[in-house]
């Protein structure tokens, strides 16, 4: 007995709509759910009942879960619908509901990767978590089941256990371990041999295992990352960084290499450009390239800008003296110290004036 339930346009889960009246002895039932968009899937189940599939539904929606996320839940993997909701379902729901992380949080991360929903609780998702648990806090556990909950998926025995125990071996410090773990969980899931490649490459590089820079080194040099980066070297080439600025930022700064092309070239637009610091400064202070050009460097650069076509600051300001500031340090050393003689320049730092209209 099959049913072709095909989801209308406004409503996001019409496609799971049952029957009113079935034969529940007739054997079981196949649905057939289409995807929305230009592109057309079919994904066939067979469920035991509907009656089971209207409970595995409610109990999502009973845990926050929207209609989208649902449906985005059972499009990823149909099965769940035949899973028993209370023996199954709900345990893995009430696990992942006592890590230290956001109901939010959560059914975003289980709508991004449905079949952490699928994976045994005993087998793979406890002992996962003991095996963090064992090195890390509880609060970082969430982190990790945020940020990279594939672990979960596929567990942590065959590459994370053997990569951990080679930094061990190479003199990373703990501390920098557990960083790894928290947030470069990917980097550690490489298999092992690639994974060895990459700590000795690091270290030929120069970075010491125990400070936090070898983490962020690790990050970038692995996977796409390391594609990335070898573009960035290339396009900081056509702005006159030599063979030696790229390594020397690199070292000061891996993760502020790996930023999008888009973002690069802005950056170095701006600092280059319109503001007329050399490219060998930047070199000198990689980590602004890393910044939020909305947030940071836009907002500083129009404020020393104003105050250098004023002549209130040196024309040889350091690019430090920039960056380096909080913002309560930076307000009170060029912004309050001239609003005397330049009221408007609070609102230029706030976006709302230009720089030409003061």
């Amino acid at each position: 007995m099959f049913f072709a339930l095909c989801p209308k346009e406004t409503k996001p889960l019409d496609f799971l709509r049952f029957p009113t009246t079935m034969d529940s002895s007739s054997g079981p039932v196949t649905v057939s759910s289409e995807n929305e968009g230009a592109v057309l899937t079919s994904k066939w189940v067979e469920l035991q009942s509907p009656e089971r599939a209207d409970s595995v539904l409610e109990l999502l929606r009973n845990y926050g879960a929207s209609q989208t996320q649902i449906s985005k839940l059972i499009r990823s993997h149909p099965k769940l619908l035949s899973t028993d909701p209370e023996k199954t379902l709900l345990p893995k729901l009430e696990f992942f509901s006592s890590l230290e992380i956001s109901k939010v949080d959560l059914l975003k991360t289980l709508a991004f990767n449905p079949k952490l929903l699928a994976v045994s609780l005993r087998n793979r998702i406890l002992p996962t978590y003991n095996f963090l648990r064992s090195i890390l806090s509880e609060k970082n556990v969430g982190v990790v089941f945020k940020l990279n909950s594939w672990i979960f998926l596929e567990g942590h025995c065959k590459h994370v256990v053997p990569n951990i125990g080679l930094l061990r071996e190479s003199g990373m410090s703990q501390p920098c371990i557990s960083f790894l773990l928290t947030r470069g969980t990917r980097v550690l899931m490489a298999n092992p041999e690639k994974f060895g490649q990459l700590v000795s490459e690091v270290k030929e590089m120069g970075f010491n295992l125990e400070k936090s820079t070898s983490v962020n080194a690790l990050c970038a040099l692995c996977g796409k990352n390391k594609l990335v980066l070898n573009r960035s070297r290339e396009l900081l080439k056509t702005w006159g960084w030599s063979e030696d600025d790229f390594p020397s930022a690199f070292r000061k700064n891996p993760q502020c290499m790996v930023v999008s092309e888009k973002k690069l070239m802005q950056a170095m637009d701006l600092l280059v450009n319109k503001m007329g610091w050399s490219s060998g400064m930047i070199a000198k202070y990689p980590v602004a390239l890393g910044l939020s050009l909305e947030r940071r460097l836009i907002p500083r650069c129009s404020v020393v800008k104003v105050l250098l076509l004023k002549g209130f600051i040196n024309e040889n300001l350091n690019l430090g003296s920039l960056l380096k500031p909080t913002e309560k340090q930076f307000l009170e050393i060029f912004v309050n110290r001239y609003l005397g003689e330049v009221p408007e320049l609070l609102s230029v730092y706030q976006g709302k004036v230009d720089i030409q209209d003061v």
